[in-house]
C-alpha cells in the first residue's frame, strides 16, 4: 500500500463484522452474489467497492446486471472499513468489480487473490486511468475525468462477458455521457465566473473537482495528506489554518463530513465563527443520489457558499 494513502486504512484487517453492502441510489438492487451466471448467460454478478462504482456499472449494465455496493455508508468513517466474510463471499462470485485502487480499497485485491476466478473481470481505477503508485490523492471519483473512462470500460467487459448485450450496454454508455452535461455545464461556468476562488479544505477529498473549477487550495497539501492518515497536526498547520479563517482569506471551507475528530471539529468551528461557509463532501455517495447527480449537487452547493455565504454541510 502506498504510504501516502490514508494510514487508517492500513489498520484495516479481513474481519468478521456485518457486511456494508447496501441497495443503491441508482436504481440496482442489492445481492448476496450467490452466482447464478455463466460466462454467457444470465445476470452478470457485479460488485463497487464504493457506492459510487457500483451506481456506474448499474447506470451501464441496466437489466442485465445485479450489484453490491461493498461501502455504501457515508455516514461512517470509511477508513476503518472491515471486510467481513459476507464480503469475502460477495466479492468471491462476482464476474465484474470496479475498485478505486492507490490503496484505497486493498483490501479487495486480499479477497480477489484468495477467489482466483477465470471468467471475472476487475476495473481498477487508478491502473485505468495510468496513475502511478506515488498518486498522492486517491479519492479518483472527484475528477471529471474519471467516471466516463471507467464507464466506457464496463460497458466493454459487460460486452466481453454478455457478448449478446453489447447493443444495450452500449446505448446505455453514450446515455451515461450524455447525462454527465449537466455537471460539465455547471463547472464550466463556476470556473468561468469565480475561478481563482480561495478555499481551504481538511483533506483532499474533492480536491480533483475543486481544480476543475478552477479555486485555489490554501490550505497545504501536507495538512491534509496528515488528516488523511491519522497523523497529529504540527502547531505550525493548525495555525496557518486557523488564520485562513481568522484573516477572511477563503471564501468556502470544504469539509469532509465522514472523517471527523477533534481537530476538523475544531476547524469546522472557526471557519462558523469567522462566517465562512461550508461545504461538506463525502467518500461514500451519499443517499437518494446517482454519480451525476452527487457531482452535479456538489458544483451547486460550492456555487451557493460563493455567491449567497449559504452552507451545505450535508447534502
Amino acid at each position: 500500500m502506498s504510504p501516502r494513502v490514508p494510514a487508517r486504512r492500513q489498520a484495516v484487517a479481513l474481519a468478521a463484522v456485518a457486511a456494508a453492502a447496501g441497495l443503491l441510489a441508482a436504481g440496482c438492487s442489492a445481492s448476496s452474489a450467490t452466482s447464478t451466471a455463466t460466462a454467457t448467460t444470465g445476470t452478470v454478478v457485479a460488485v463497487g467497492a464504493e457506492n459510487e462504482y457500483a451506481s456506474v456499472i448499474s447506470q451501464i449494465g441496466g437489466k442485465y446486471v445485479r450489484v453490491t455496493a461493498v461501502e455504501s455508508n457515508p455516514n461512517t468513517d470509511p477508513h476503518s472499513f472491515e471486510a467481513s466474510a459476507s464480503v469475502s463471499q460477495t466479492v468471491g462470485a462476482a464476474e465484474l468489480v470496479v475498485q478505486n485502487g492507490l490503496g484505497y480499497d486493498s483490501f479487495m485485491n486480499t479477497i480477489e487473490a484468495s477467489s482466483p476466478s477465470s471468467v471475472r473481470k476487475v476495473v481498477d481505477v487508478q491502473h485505468l486511468l495510468g496513475r502511478p503508485d506515488s498518486t498522492p490523492n486517491p479519492h479518483l471519483w472527484y475528477s471529471p475525468a474519471t467516471m466516463p473512462a471507467v464507464a466506457k470500460a464496463v460497458a466493454a467487459d459487460l460486452s466481453r462477458l454478455r457478448p449478446a448485450h453489447r447493443a444495450y450496454f452500449q446505448a446505455r454508455l453514450q446515455a451515461f455521457n450524455a447525462s454527465l452535461a449537466p455537471w460539465k455545464a455547471a463547472i464550466a461556468k463556476f470556473r468561468a465566473a469565480y475561478g481563482g476562488t480561495a478555499v481551504a479544505t481538511t483533506e483532499p477529498v474533492g480536491d480533483y473537482l475543486l481544480q476543475a473549477l478552477g479555486t485555489r487550495n490554501l490550505t497545504p497539501f501536507g495538512l491534509q495528506a496528515d488528516i488523511m492518515n491519522g497523523v497529529d497536526l504540527s502547531p505550525q498547520y493548525v495555525s496557518l489554518q486557523d488564520s485562513l479563517f481568522q484573516q477572511h482569506k477563503v471564501r468556502v471551507f470544504v469539509y469532509n463530513q465522514q472523517v471527523v475528530d477533534s481537530v476538523t471539529e475544531a476547524f469546522l468551528a472557526r471557519a462558523k465563527q469567522a462566517g465562512i461557509p461550508v461545504v461538506g463532501v463525502y467518500e461514500t455517495m451519499p443517499s437518494g443520489y446517482n454519480y451525476q447527480s452527487w457531482m452535479l449537487a456538489e458544483v451547486h452547493a460550492l456555487q451557493r457558499a460563493v455567491t449567497a455565504k449559504v452552507s451545505t454541510e450535508k447534502l
